[in-house]
């Protein structure tokens, strides 16, 4: 499992070319079905357009899914410059449709491929991103009067806390990245003086925002 940017949420701009209208809706998606379902709700919102060009990759690395279509628009001329920006941008999880109304004036080939580049590059400038991290869900049992200790402990290993049941023990729920457990583990062992020690009970992603210079929240 490793760790990769994704889009924060749905964004869009818009920008014109002599006379067309081009409209860019990026996304996050984490399944075929997921980008699928973005697109067609694209295609539906702006169904009075002349073309809807999508693009997506699912996942990242060497193990991606990617698609995409030239919506009507001449072969090669709209939908792969706009994969293949989506792909230089170093995103997975990612879907963008690009809209075109027609202005009256062509652009020929060449000025449709640097459209709908340009295109899809303004619109992955202004998106905000976050991470796909791999973390790990911990339980941990802890005597009421360590509660605290552990607590602040979760939070300066980049942990959040889940949840806490109070009944004889505090039975704690928490998340880690999978790179942070190690010294959390560490940590919590310190402060318990040996007798505490979290049970990792499952491995999921998460998704972390990141700060505009690309550190985490």
């Amino acid at each position: 499992m490793e760790s990769y940017p994704v889009p924060l949420r749905e964004t869009r701009i818009e920008m014109r070319v002599v006379n067309s209208r081009f409209i860019a809706t990026v996304a996050p998606v984490f399944s075929v079905d997921e980008a699928k379902a973005f697109i067609g709700r694209v295609r539906e919102e702006f169904a009075d357009a002349s073309h809807n060009v999508p693009a997506y990759i699912i996942g990242h690395g060497a193990t991606v899914t990617a698609h995409c279509s030239d919506g009507g628009e001449p072969s090669g001329t709209a939908g792969r410059p706009a994969l293949a920006v989506l792909r230089g941008s170093g995103l997975g999880d990612a879907a963008v449709v690009v809209t075109r109304y027609f202005g009256g004036t062509k652009l020929g080939t060449g000025g449709l491929v640097r459209a709908y580049g340009d295109a899809v590059r303004e619109v992955l400038a202004a998106l905000p991103r976050a991470e796909r991290v791999p973390t790990h869900v911990v339980l941990i049992a802890v005597p009421y009067s360590l509660y605290e200790l552990v607590r602040l402990a979760i939070e300066s290993h980049r942990g959040v806390l889940l949840d806490a049941e109070f009944a004889a023990d505090v039975t704690i729920t928490a998340t880690f990245p999978v790179g942070r457990i190690d010294d959390f583990q560490s940590a919590l062992n310190e402060l318990s003086r040996g007798t505490l020690q979290g049970e990792i009970v499952d491995t999921r992603d998460a998704i972390v925002p990141l700060l505009p210079d690309g550190a985490r929240e």
